[in-house]
Order: C-alpha cells, then structure tokens, then sequence
C-alpha cells in the first residue's frame, strides 16, 4: 500500500542543522499535523541554531526563543495571552531538546504539567548536550561515550515520560521520525486535545552519536525494533505500544555508532538490564489498563 503523508509543508528548506539531522527530520513530520494557528517556543538547543535567524527562518510559523530554564513558562504565558484574547484555537507548542527537558529545564516542565497548561510539549532527545559540544545529559544512555563522560556513562538513562505521566497530564506518547505515520498521528492527536500534552521524540545525531550521516533513519528503527526505543502513548493515564518490536539483536543497534564502542561485556549487560526493567514497567502499566 503506497504510503501518504499529509503535503503541508511549514517548514523551508535550508535550514542549518548538521547532515543527516534527526531534530531536523522530526520537526519537518510534527509540523505537517499542525497548521498555520501554531506558535513555538524554542528554548536554548540544537534548534536555536537550526532554524536560522529572522527573516529567513526556516519555520514559517512564528517562534520565540528562550533560554534553557523557562521556555513552559514562557509558553504558558503565550497561552494566557493567546485566551486573554479569545483565540483559544491557537495552539502552543514547545520544542526542547533533552538538556532543557531532563534536566536544567526540568523544575518548569514539571510545574506546567502539574498545572495541566494547554501546552504541547516536545522533547527531542538527541540524548545528550550536542550543541554545546555532545556533553552529558541524564537522557545519555548507559554505556555511551561524550565529551564529559569519556569512560562511558555508568547511569541508566532518566524515565522521563513515566515521570510526567504520573503527574496526570492529558496526553504522552513516543515517537520516531523513522515510523512517520505514527508520528504525525500522534501530534495530530495532541493537537485536539486539551491540557498539557508531552511526546518524546528520538532524534538521532550523526555527530553526536558518531554514525554515518546516511544512517538517521536507519539507526532510528533499530532503536524502536530492539526495544531501545519504545512507541507508546499514554491517553488519561491507559498505556498501550503503539508499534511492537521485532526484537532485532541490541548489539547491531550498539555496534552502528561508535558512540558505544568502548562498551565491554559488563556494560552491555547493564544496558540489557536497563532495557528489562523498562519494558517490564511497561508491560505492567498496560496490563493495568488503568489510570497510573
């Protein structure tokens, strides 16, 4: 069956994200559920450099820059602003990568879903600080190498959607440029639906993630089929995989980037364990059926 993709395109091209940008690729895909009546917030990220400078923007949609810590509160008062003036079919998305999200935005995020903002809010987790210079971030998986971690990282990577989904907000979900019709329906769903919404994008970074540039759409699927990546969403609380694994070797996910070619064999049976205990959580919640 020949797949179609919605033809609205709101963003140019010319963009200046690296080659084979995945933060790239995944805002392009998130865009087409949206339409004209949509404002971003970009807090301090890859995407501060990516979209270029005004007027030649390569979104079409107005945009806003923050720094890393406030870009929900920034949004939040966009929205009041937005309401104050009865234009309620607007919507506010945030666009943050995982540095802002994991971590020194963190404290703002959880305040806005705790409040139930009218907010989407979009973490593209390229797991790691790439635009400072691939430091970092508690989205970095166990095993990987950076610049700040250069005999691996030794933490698991922080849950950060079970975190925001136990504050009770409205919508969560997972998503991939890779599965581009699960994408755009899931922000095509966030979209209609009230009250802080959150979707988590895997991005990969050829930079960062020391892979060839070709490969993002590549590696992208070996992280959802190997069970690195999980596809869920999150509607009230009800947990449900949205794309089932293939269950595709971890190792040949491991191997494509040399982000993770220092790992012995007692790392990679940390990351496999890590991988257990995180489906195992899942596997759970969905069989509860049941608000978290």
């Amino acid at each position: 069956m020949e797949l179609k993709y919605p033809s609205v395109e709101h963003m140019e091209p010319g963009h200046l994200g690296c080659a084979g940008c995945g933060a790239a690729l995944a805002m392009r895909l998130a865009l087409k559920a949206m339409d004209e009546k949509t404002r971003v917030v970009i807090p301090a990220s890859c995407w501060s450099i990516i979209a270029g400078r005004h007027p030649d923007a390569a979104l079409k949609l107005p945009l806003v820059h923050t720094p890393f810590a406030v870009a929900p509160s920034v949004a939040t008062g966009i929205r009041a602003a937005l309401d104050r003036l009865g234009q309620r079919d607007v919507t506010v998305m945030v666009w943050a990568g995982d540095g802002s999200s994991y971590d020194i935005g963190f404290g703002a995020l959880s305040a806005a879903a705790e409040r139930s903002e009218d907010l989407i809010y979009v973490c593209y987790d390229n797991e790691a600080y790439m635009n400072t210079g691939v430091q970092r971030s508690s989205a970095t998986p166990p095993g990987a190498w950076t610049t700040t971690t250069p005999n691996l990282k030794r933490e698991a990577k922080k849950d950060i959607l079970t975190a925001l989904v136990d504050h009770g907000i409205s919508y969560a979900a997972t998503a991939s440029p890779s599965y581009p019709q699960d994408m755009i329906s899931k922000f095509g769903r966030a979209k209609e639906t009230l009250g802080f919404r959150f979707i988590l994008v895997l991005s990969p970074c050829p930079t960062g993630w020391r892979m060839e540039e070709g490969k993002t759409v590549e590696v992208g699927r070996m992280a959802v089929e190997s069970g690195v990546f999980p596809l869920l969403e999150v509607v009230d609380g009800r947990w449900s995989v949205t794309h089932e694994p293939s269950w595709s070797p971890v190792e040949e996910y491991l191997e494509i980037q040399g982000r993770f070619a220092g790992m012995g064999e007692g790392e990679k049976a940390f990351f496999k364990e890590w991988l257990r205990e995180r489906w195992e959580l899942i596997r759970a919640r969905v069989k509860q059926g049941l608000p978290s």
